[in-house]
């Protein structure tokens, strides 16, 4: 049977709305892990000034969002930052742009697959099983096989998949606002608010390193960029991002006064990544106190998920520009997906995951890009701003009111960022006087993030010199590669 001659290449399709936005941005956020979690290592930084970090943090992711809005409306593409920032800053800098946000999140699904394994044992044995849920080696095994049955729902439909992450999300923030709600009303300790007060920090070290990890915080919004082309109407994806933005916000002043509120700073350091479950036994008894747990079990679950979808559509972007290899640009015809390109990533990351168990080095690596990723996140969201307030810098002298938007705040919040985080390379630096495979060694924290750094660049010679992508000849692919990735029969909203 042959094929006609005019017919179209299998492409996304177009069946998203602002609901299905804020849910993929919200989930890639991670609000009550982010809470449940990371609460104990903030304090551990700024003590009782979690809730002052996370503030100021906001300022900047902001403009950084500002910039994502503004630039996503002039150019549409799944490739945000990789595309923006190739066009408007040079393309070498945009692959570096992609390559950070690839590989960081590459490393993020790595290490959250074991954690949530972990969770899910740790629920399981509340439930009665006998496991171990301090097993490396299980919680790694459970927590691949979750990543597995998060990419088959990622795979067969990103609308089906946002759906269930809105289910989800609503379970875990009605948890999250319950318990919270508890410790707020019931607490021990009155509010203060020197808690509000970020120049109570004496330490600019630990400021910029609780910036750092307050922007670590808010990282995932901007998930809801990845779906451009496949959103109805291109304006729902800015609102979807600003919506899922300050309502993480709120969920993080409120969680982090509540557990001011409840437990002192050296209780919530100690508890640590147990701080959201130890709160719930401290405010109820079973089985309700087990609802935080299941909480968080859902949100690294969604977490998971939501993580796996940009992934593969940012590789999408940058396999149509022939920067990488056109593995990633095979749409399931079936799907109107990037499956092989899906499963591809997952794959990579469960061998990573895997092979961390092998090789103690390469775990601590792991270990140490974990704790460090607030820079590579400073680094391609300081980026992007900075590639807004170029493209639209005209309007500094034609339309003041629109400039302040698309150019000062942009730009202004790029520069923090990027400062923010040379000031803490500069701390990792200075605090060890040698080197050493530790976590917690500064050069090593540094190392890291460098070597990601440095792959990029030699990725990027590779794409420009060996695959000979257009790209690196105008910063973006062509505007027909672009449009091969779309359902021509799919309605533009």
């Amino acid at each position: 049977m042959s094929v006609p001659t005019n017919s179209h290449p299998p492409g996304l399709r177009r069946t998203l709305g602002v609901v299905d936005g804020v849910a993929l941005a919200a989930s890639s956020t991670a609000a009550t892990t982010s809470v449940g979690i990371g609460m104990g290592a903030l304090a551990a930084v700024v003590g009782a000034q979690a809730p002052a970090v996370l503030i100021v943090a906001f300022l900047p992711i902001f403009g950084i969002a500002a910039a994502y809005t503004r630039l996503s409306r002039d150019e549409p593409n799944m490739g945000s930052g990789y595309v923006w920032v190739g066009k408007s800053l040079g393309p070498w800098l945009g692959f570096l742009t992609g390559w950070v946000t690839l590989v960081g999140t590459v490393i993020f699904m790595a290490y959250t697959s074991a954690v949530t394994g972990s969770v899910v044992l740790q629920f399981a044995t509340k439930a009665g099983l006998r496991v171990d849920p301090n097993s490396t080696a299980l919680s790694t095994a459970v927590g691949l096989c979750v990543l597995a049955a998060v990419t088959v729902t990622a795979v067969t439909g990103v609308r089906k998949a946002t759906r269930f992450q809105t289910w989800l999300l609503v379970f875990e923030y009605a948890v999250l606002l319950v318990f919270c709600g508890l410790a707020l009303a019931t607490g021990a300790h009155g509010f203060q608010w020197s808690w509000l007060n970020p120049f109570a920090i004496s330490d600019g070290t630990s400021f910029a390193q609780g910036l750092v990890l307050a922007v670590f915080f808010f990282w995932g919004w901007d998930a809801a960029f990845s779906v451009t082309e496949e959103t109805k109407d291109v304006r729902d994806v800015g609102r979807g991002g600003f919506i899922a933005l300050f309502a993480m916000l709120a969920l993080f002043l409120f969680g982090s006064v509540a557990f001011l509120r409840e437990l002192s700073v050296p209780e919530l350091i100690a508890k640590g990544p147990q701080g959201l479950t130890y709160l719930g036994e401290r405010l109820a008894a079973e089985p309700w106190a087990s609802l935080p747990l299941l909480a968080l079990m859902f949100s690294a679950v969604a977490s998971l998920q939501s993580t796996v979808i940009p992934t593969a559509r940012g590789l999408l972007a940058m396999g149509r520009d022939r920067t990488m290899g056109p593995v990633w640009t095979r749409i399931s015809p079936r799907f109107g997906s990037p499956a092989a390109g899906t499963v591809l990533i997952v794959a990579i990351s469960a061998l990573v995951a895997l092979l961390a168990l092998a090789i103690p080095q390469l775990n601590e690596m792991i270990l140490a890009a974990v704790n460090s990723i607030g820079l590579t996140v400073a680094l391609y969201y300081g980026l992007t701003a900075l590639a807004c307030a170029v493209r639209f810098r005209s309007l500094l002298r034609t339309d003041p009111a629109q400039a302040l938007r698309a150019v000062i705040a942009p730009g202004v919040s790029g520069l923090a960022l990027l400062g923010i985080g040379g000031y803490l390379g500069h701390s990792y630096v200075t605090r060890s006087d040698h080197f050493a495979l530790s976590p917690d060694n500064g050069w090593f924290l540094l190392s890291v993030p460098g070597a990601v750094v440095v792959s990029g660049l030699v990725m990027a010679a590779w794409a420009k010199y060996r695959r000979r992508s257009a790209y690196f000849t105008h910063g973006r692919g062509t505007a027909a590669a672009a449009q091969e990735t779309l359902e021509p029969s799919a309605p533009t909203g």
